[in-house]
Formats: structure tokens, C-alpha cells, sequence
């Protein structure tokens, strides 16, 4: 070069000396790169910029945590921060390795570093040599500690046995790495492979069920508790000779062999084998033993969760029965989703019983495949919770096949259950511990019996303090179902429960379910309510796919959109049952819902159910004032027959038509002969108004004369203004 010709670029002069450079900003995550240092990491040779996660992709990550910690040292020391770095490629194999040297400032404002640098070509040493495991700055130790955390963190995050030797043969060791791994349990007096790593499959066949007696490192580090350190072919041939042949044929140099101790129980050995010859210094020995009891800690955890899985998940499977075989002109769909934390299943429950005579055999009307449906929901969650659940639901499938009906296997069932909460209690009390006992033992259950008759759509329903059922009907309507109740099973031996029957109309769908699945998620009842109205409304798909679409809803993803107003977000064991009956090609009126209930002279607290159940079959109308409007006139209708007659009133409700232009209809049956006549009464009189307002809020009202007693009627129009 001529004095006075300029100089070449910085970059050009770099890319002649096979050097890259690299600009890394922690705060964006960006590392920017020329193209000398984007072939030096494995990439294509252009300028590029890239994430953090890319570059950290094509580096050891041993190596990594080197990094880290040497920037940091640097910026401490106000010196250059220089590592070697191993370059691996997409099958995690080192295609090279290159030498980084930087200067890196930090930024306490932002709390990031910033770092100029550049990167060149080395030649690896020899594996397992000194200077292989030795860093650039010198300091093995620290990058052993990166290590031993970085191995740590893995392996206490890890869930199951597969997690723990998934993370185990990733474990690249600073300056010496295993090539191969083996994990060895014990069961009796014999060894068994738990899992290998960088061993073809079936490989493993010699040494599974192998006898602790054999003369076998890995059999005797199990017996004796210490660890067996073999640096070379000779050495592992002249300590072990029965067994060598088994180990020549993988063509390794060096094996350590560790006990795999948990509170002083050796439970089983880890091997780790080289390909290349490893001296097995002090602190190599202090790494290997530091891993090995992480490795047994781990498995130990993962051994303990996976049983505790398998019982409760077998636990559970015993519990909850198959719905059995399908029933004509019926769907059946069923889940059971136990809640997220501790023992796996609960005190929910559900079942399907055939009943007396259901058989196909049978030519007696009884036969005709009558079965019962049956959800409740025993007091807590926990083992005791669970063991009563199961006692409950024998106890209730027995009483069902003796042929009881609904009333007499529901009031046998809380007999029963009363009967096992006293002798518990008066077991466990002991002296002067009566009380204690009894009070911490104190449980209850919640249950609903429905007796089914597929032929004709008749539900018999006896409830135990359970949420009432829900009918969506043909065309989409969902209103609750309220079913007469008693106390919940157990409270009172001699408690009454009435029967309710109702007919689920072709098309129709009834579910029934315990409160996790209204209430988890931060969910009161009335909330929890209008968001299953919400799902059941919506979705026109068959029985399994409603169900699914049900748990979805409250376990899903979704749910975390709609939680609740509750400050803590409940969860919950949900059962639900779902039962359809069959259209059968049978026309279904469009856009028509209706509630039928009938208000007895001896049940006066019947008219506010009335009253509900408009309110519900309203809950979509366009005004708010037209729905009070319709429970008043309905509460004035009721009281007319109530007040003046003796007989009882039966309701019938209709909505028709599309939204917007619906008409809801109101009619009010009674068998009394006297009809009513519209009065003027005085300011002080305490009846007499209740056609007044029949004639000022409804639409269109009349009295009909029938056979036998009269009807009152009156009509509500959706798209006429409110009055």
C-alpha cells in the first residue's frame, strides 16, 4: 500500500482475517451481525439481525451461561470480555468453534448491556484434555456452577419420569460430556432399565433384570452405596471381566457409575460413558456426584406424583360408571372433571341404573327400559369425601334395583348416609371427644334421582337439596325446571322428599349437574347460571358435543374471559349429566317456548315459582317494563283464583313468533263455575283491581267459559310500546 492511498474499511480488513463482527443490545433482545459472523454461527454469510432466541439456538448452552457470566466480570472489571464458544448445528452436533471478544458497557437506566464484539475461528481441543474444559478466561469452576444450576432448574421442572431422562441425556457437562446414559432402578433383588440415552433400542436388553449379585458396576454401586469410577477399557476388563463383554461392544473409553440416593436408600444407579478417555479429577467427580443426586431427587418426585396419578385417576375410573348401552329415542352424554389441585377426585358422582324389569326380555309394560339418572355431590374433597361418595352410589344403585320409587330411594339413601356419618363419629370420638369428633366428621351430600321412561318422555324427579334441572327445548329455550326438594341426604334420617313429573318433550334436552360447574370461576349461582344459559342457548350440536362444549366453557380457555364478580376464582369437581330425546322426524312448532306448572290451594308459595318461571321464559324480551307488567298481571290472576275459589290454577305460558314481534300469552285454568266481573273499588278496598289492570297493561285479555271452570287469559306484545 502507497503512503497516502486511504485505508481500507474496518469490515473489509475483518473479512479478509476470516473475522466477524456483532452488535448484542439486551434491552431490544437483537444481536446484529455481519456476514463473516452469520457463517461463523451456521447461517446463511449475510448482515442479518437476530433474536436473542435464534443465536442462543446455535450455541452449547454450557457456553451460554459462560457468557453471562463473563460479561458480567467484565463490566466489573472494566476489561474485555473474551469465552470460546462452541457452534452447534440443528442436530445439536459442534460444527466449529470460535473465539468472541467484547467490550461491554452497562446500562443502569435501562438495566441492560450492550455489547461491540467479534468472532473468529479456533481449533478444539482435544476432548476431555485440560485445555478442552478450561475457558478462554480461565475459570472452569464458574462455568461448573453455570452449570450445575442451569441442570438443577431443568430437573426441578420436571413433571415425569420421561421429563427427568429427557432432561438428563440434554445435560452437556462443562469440558466433559457423557455419550451415553443409562438410569437403573431396583425391583427386588434384581436391576431394570428406567430409561438410556445414546443407545440403540433393544441394546438395553442384557442388562434389564439383572441380579444385584452379578459382577456389574451398576449392581454394585447398588449394594454398596459408592460410586465406581473406570477411566479405561483395561481398567473396567481387569475389575470386571464377567461383564465386560457386555459393555465392548459400545466402544467406550470411560464410565461412571453413581448410587442414586434418596433419604439414604440407594434406589437405583446412573451411568454416564465417554467416548474419549476422562481422567475422572476431583472436580469432575464433585460434578458428577452434585448431578446425580439432583437426578435421583427428581426421579423420586416424578415416581411419587406419577402414583399419586395413577391411584386417583384409578380411583376415579372405578367410581364413575359408563353410561351403558344406548337407549332408544335417547342421547345420553356425561363428564366428570375433577378440580385442579390435590387428590384427583372428589365427592361428585353420577350413574345410570337400569331399573326392575328394564331388560329387553320383559313383555310387561314395566319393561319397556325405564332407567334412572342419578348426580349428587358429597361435602368436601378429599379422601374421606371420596370414600363416602363411593358408598353413597352403591347404596343408591341397590335401593333403585329393589324397585323403590324415587321419594322411598332418596329418603333410604339419607338414612343410610346419617347412619355412617353417627358410627364414624361415635368411633373416632373417643373420651371426652365427642363433641370434636362429631362436628369435624360432620358431612352431607346433595343428591337428584330421576326416574326415566324413554317410551313417553315421563321424568320422575326427587331432589336432596340439589340445583333443580334444566330443559333447553326444541327451539333453543333453556329455563330451569323447578322439582319439589328436601334436606340434603344425611342431615335428618326421616326427611320427605316429593316426587315431580314432567314430560321432556321430543327435542328436548334436561341437564343436570352439581354446583362446580355453575359457580367455578369466581361464579355465584345467578351468575354462574346465566353463563351456562348462555352455552346451552347457542350451541346446536348433539348431546356429547354440548357437553364438551359445557366443560370447555368453564375449565377452557375461554373461561378466564368470563369470570365472575366473586374476588377469587373458585374452583370446583363439575359432574354433569345430559339426557335428549329424540325428534324422530317429528315437527317441532318454530320459535315457540311455553312453561306449564300448576299453583294448589294448599301451596300458595307456588305462585312466586310462577312468578320465576315467566320471568325466565322472558329473559330475552326486548323490555323490561313489559316483563313486570306480565308477573303483575300474572300474580293477580293467581290471587283471583286462590282468594276466591277452591280449587287450584294451572298456568300455561306461551311465547311465539320471531324476536322483535313475539307474543307472550298468558293463561290462567281453574274449575270453579263463578266468573269474573270487573269492579270500581274504592280508595280503602282490598280487592277488585285485578282486572282493572289486566284491562290497562295488557294488549288483548279475556274470560273463557269451558265444560268445567273458566280460564283468564292475556296477551303481551313485544313490538308494541311499553304502558
Amino acid at each position: 500500500m502507497r503512503t497516502g492511498q486511504p485505508l481500507p474499511a474496518v469490515g473489509e480488513v475483518l473479512a479478509s482475517l476470516a473475522t466477524g463482527m456483532w452488535h448484542w443490545d439486551t434491552a431490544t433482545g437483537l444481536v446484529s451481525v455481519d456476514a463473516e459472523a452469520a457463517r461463523l454461527l451456521g447461517l446463511p454469510a449475510r448482515e442479518a439481525t437476530l433474536r436473542e432466541a435464534q443465536v442462543r439456538a446455535r450455541l452449547h448452552p454450557v457456553d451460554w451461561n459462560e457468557i453471562t457470566g463473563v460479561v458480567q466480570l467484565a463490566v466489573a472489571e472494566g476489561t474485555l470480555a473474551e469465552v470460546r464458544i462452541r457452534i452447534m448445528d440443528e442436530r445439536n452436533r459442534i460444527i466449529r468453534v470460535v473465539r468472541s471478544r467484547s467490550k461491554p458497557t452497562f446500562d443502569a437506566r435501562k438495566n441492560a448491556y450492550k455489547l461491540i464484539g467479534t468472532l473468529q475461528e479456533v481449533a478444539e481441543p482435544a476432548p476431555g484434555s485440560p485445555a478442552g474444559r478450561r475457558a478462554v478466561t480461565g475459570d472452569w469452576r464458574r462455568s461448573r456452577e453455570a452449570f450445575l444450576l442451569d441442570a438443577g432448574r431443568a430437573l426441578a421442572e420436571a413433571r415425569s419420569t420421561a421429563e427427568v431422562l429427557r432432561v438428563a441425556a440434554c445435560l452437556s457437562m462443562p469440558g466433559f460430556s457423557p455419550d451415553g446414559l443409562a438410569v437403573f432402578g431396583v425391583q427386588a433383588d434384581r436391576l431394570t432399565i428406567i430409561g438410556h440415552h445414546g443407545q440403540r433400542p433393544g441394546d438395553e436388553g442384557p442388562f434389564v433384570h439383572m441380579a444385584l449379585e452379578t459382577d456389574y458396576p451398576a449392581a454394585e454401586v447398588v449394594r454398596t452405596g459408592r460410586a465406581v469410577y473406570l477411566s479405561s477399557p483395561g481398567q473396567y476388563k481387569s475389575r470386571y471381566p464377567l461383564t465386560w463383554p457386555l459393555a465392548e461392544r459400545f466402544h467406550r473409553h470411560s464410565w461412571a457409575f453413581l448410587p442414586l440416593t434418596v433419604a439414604g436408600r440407594t434406589m437405583g444407579a446412573w451411568m454416564a460413558a465417554f467416548t474419549y478417555p476422562v481422567a475422572f479429577t476431583p472436580d469432575e467427580r464433585s460434578v458428577l456426584t452434585t448431578v446425580a443426586r439432583m437426578l435421583a431427587q427428581a426421579l423420586s418426585r416424578a415416581g411419587t406424583a406419577e402414583t399419586e396419578r395413577e391411584l386417583s385417576e384409578g380411583l376415579q375410573r372405578s367410581m364413575m360408571p359408563t353410561l351403558g348401552p344406548e337407549v332408544p329415542g335417547m342421547a345420553l352424554a356425561a363428564r366428570y372433571v375433577p378440580t385442579g389441585g390435590g387428590l384427583q377426585v372428589g365427592g361428585d358422582w353420577y350413574d345410570m341404573i337400569p331399573l326392575p324389569g328394564a331388560t329387553s326380555r320383559s313383555r310387561t309394560p314395566s319393561g319397556s327400559g325405564r332407567f334412572a339418572m342419578v348426580i349428587g355431590d358429597v361435602q368436601g374433597h378429599d379422601v374421606r369425601a371420596a370414600g363416602l361418595m363411593g358408598q353413597l352410589r352403591i347404596a343408591l344403585r341397590a335401593y333403585a334395583c329393589e324397585g323403590h320409587r324415587p321419594d322411598g330411594v332418596l329418603s333410604r339413601a339419607s338414612r343410610f348416609l346419617h347412619g355412617i356419618l353417627a358410627a364414624g363419629a361415635d368411633g373416632e370420638g373417643g373420651e371426652g371427644n365427642e363433641d370434636s369428633a362429631e362436628v369435624a366428621d360432620l358431612r352431607f351430600a346433595t343428591c337428584l334421582y330421576a326416574e326415566v321412561d324413554p317410551r313417553t318422555g315421563v321424568l320422575e324427579v326427587a331432589r336432596a337439596g340439589h340445583p333443580d334441572p334444566v330443559i333447553r327445548m326444541a327451539d333453543g329455550t333453556v329455563l330451569q325446571r323447578p322439582t319439589a326438594g328436601g334436606l340434603p341426604l344425611g342431615i335428618d334420617p326421616d326427611s320427605d322428599y316429593p316426587t315431580t313429573r314432567f314430560t321432556l318433550e321430543p327435542g328436548e334436552t334436561m341437564m343436570i349437574c352439581t354446583d362446580g360447574l355453575i359457580e367455578t370461576g369466581g361464579h355465584d349461582l345467578d351468575t354462574g347460571w346465566q353463563r351456562i344459559r348462555t352455552i346451552l342457548e347457542r350451541h346446536g350440536g348433539e348431546a356429547e358435543e354440548l357437553a364438551d362444549a359445557l366443560v370447555q366453557a368453564v375449565h377452557g380457555p375461554s373461561s378466564h374471559h368470563t369470570t365472575g364478580p366473586l374476588a377469587d376464582r373458585r374452583e370446583d369437581d363439575i359432574a354433569v349429566l345430559l339426557l335428549s330425546r329424540r325428534r324422530d322426524g317429528l315437527a317441532v312448532r318454530p320459535r315457540l317456548r311455553h312453561t306449564l306448572m300448576t299453583v294448589a290451594q294448599a301451596e300458595p308459595e307456588r305462585v312466586s315459582v310462577a312468578r320465576r318461571q315467566l320471568r325466565e321464559l322472558l329473559h330475552d324480551w326486548s323490555s323490561e317494563e313489559h316483563v313486570d307488567s306480565a308477573v303483575l298481571l300474572l300474580s293477580e290472576t293467581l290471587a283471583n283464583v286462590l282468594l276466591h275459589t277452591d280449587v287450584d290454577a294451572l298456568v300455561l305460558a306461551e311465547v311465539s313468533g320471531e324476536r322483535g314481534e313475539r307474543r307472550l300469552r298468558v293463561e290462567v285454568t281453574d274449575a270453579g263455575d263463578d266468573l269474573p266481573h270487573k269492579r270500581r273499588p274504592g280508595e280503602l278496598a282490598s280487592s277488585g283491581r285485578g282486572l282493572v289492570l289486566i284491562e290497562l297493561l295488557a294488549d288483548a285479555w279475556g274470560v273463557v267459559p269451558r265444560g268445567q271452570g273458566k280460564s283468564i287469559w292475556f296477551e303481551l306484545y313485544e313490538a308494541s310500546p311499553a304502558r
